[in-house]
């Protein structure tokens, strides 16, 4: 028998770690030519790996949650002769920088038993940190959940956006009774084919009309090559909530759409999202998103932009409440616009126009049926 190590393959567009997800063989399985081996997880999506050759597995390297970097050791394959790959046998002594293993003695923890993830199996003081963490004892009274999968990657996505963006964030109240009144009349007169409209369709509508005037906003920015990208189209993501987490599917060419095409493409791309079914197409490439968490919308809110996009626009809840219009008091739809802009892109005096050129549009929803508002 000869040894074969399948390690973490180039999964493409430029990914360079992926997290273990699920595993669905042990050592001692054997294994027919692409047989499911095991999920991972990029930043894009959920990728099934299928087993290169037929064997035996003889050991697997690394456990669920844990990220392994493109070309590290996945599975070792027992193989017959016949089947040997001209891969050399693993080091029985395990690869580590002399501070790594000087860490692991104190720790008491024996470097033969971590999975390393370094090149040709090396192991990293990230290996050693996930290891030790893993096996601590949990304490009285209190539950240890580690953090991976989809959660690990918004945790991760969060933390980068809030610290490398300088958030500007601003509210203003909007008056929607109108569009309320517009919005169920159309849905009163709807036919069949046709979706139930929420507010939402009404402002990517909306959106349409008023990014060409901001382009600076329908943008995203690579702060590394200081590089901006505006869009002459508009790909609008909607952060949805799923039962693993937060994701942001994307409505593409929202200008080339209608308002009841855009409600019957957000209904779909959302509903996708939450079965679990979205490809990696359709929840990247959004250049701004919508963030609503419709009746639970609360009266304010300040959004974390989802970069490298530079700026991310939340409706609030509709209330019903008294203002004063012509000096009379008045029941009105009322609603709080939230939004957080990318300060390094989007001045403060520009991020308010655009908020109050939406105000405008939205609170007067005749100008949905003309060309210019």
């Amino acid at each position: 028998m000869a040894q074969y190590i399948f390690r973490l393959p180039d999964i493409g567009e430029g990914i360079a770690e992926a997290e273990i997800v699920a595993w669905h063989v042990k050592p001692g399985d054997r294994l027919e030519e692409h047989q499911p081996l095991v999920d991972v997880m990029t930043d894009k999506a959920t990728v099934e790996m299928t087993s290169p050759k037929t064997g035996v597995v003889a050991a697997i390297h690394g456990e669920v949650g844990q990220p392994l970097r493109v070309g590290a050791p996945l599975v070792t394959f027992e193989l017959d002769q016949t089947q040997a790959a001209a891969e050399p046998h693993p080091p029985k002594r395990a690869l580590a920088a002399p501070v790594t293993r000087r860490r692991a003695k104190e720790l008491g923890v024996p470097l033969e038993a971590i999975p390393g993830t370094g090149p040709d199996g090396r192991i990293t003081a990230r290996d050693l940190d996930h290891f030790a963490a893993g096996k601590s004892a949990p304490r009285d009274g209190v539950t240890e959940i580690r953090i991976t999968g989809l959660r690990r990657k918004i945790a991760e996505k969060m933390q980068d956006s809030a610290r490398r963006i300088p958030h500007f964030s601003y509210i203003e109240e909007f008056d929607l009774t109108a569009l309320e009144a517009l919005r169920a009349r159309l849905n009163t007169a709807r036919t069949a084919d046709q979706p139930k409209l929420t507010l939402l369709p009404f402002m990517m509508r909306a959106l349409v009309h008023l990014v060409p005037d901001f382009p600076q906003i329908n943008a995203r920015y690579d702060d590394k090559a200081e590089i901006l990208c505006a869009f002459a189209d508009l790909h609008i993501g909607i952060a949805t909530q799923t039962k693993s987490g937060l994701m942001v599917p994307v409505v593409r060419h929202a200008q080339t759409r209608d308002l009841w095409d855009c409600a019957r493409e957000l209904a779909r791309v959302t509903a996708v999202a939450r079965e679990g079914g979205a490809s990696p197409a359709e929840l990247t490439g959004a250049t701004l998103t919508l963030s609503s968490l419709g009746a639970l919308g609360g009266i304010a809110a300040t959004p974390i932009v989802n970069a490298p996009e530079v700026a991310i626009l939340a409706p609030n809840k509709l209330v019903d409440r008294p203002v004063v219009l012509g000096g009379q008091i008045v029941i009105r739809t009322m609603m709080n616009f939230s939004s957080s802009f990318d300060h390094r892109i989007v001045d403060g005096y520009d991020a308010a126009r655009f908020v109050q050129g939406l105000k405008q549009i939205l609170e007067h929803p005749e100008r949905f049926f003309v060309s210019n508002p």
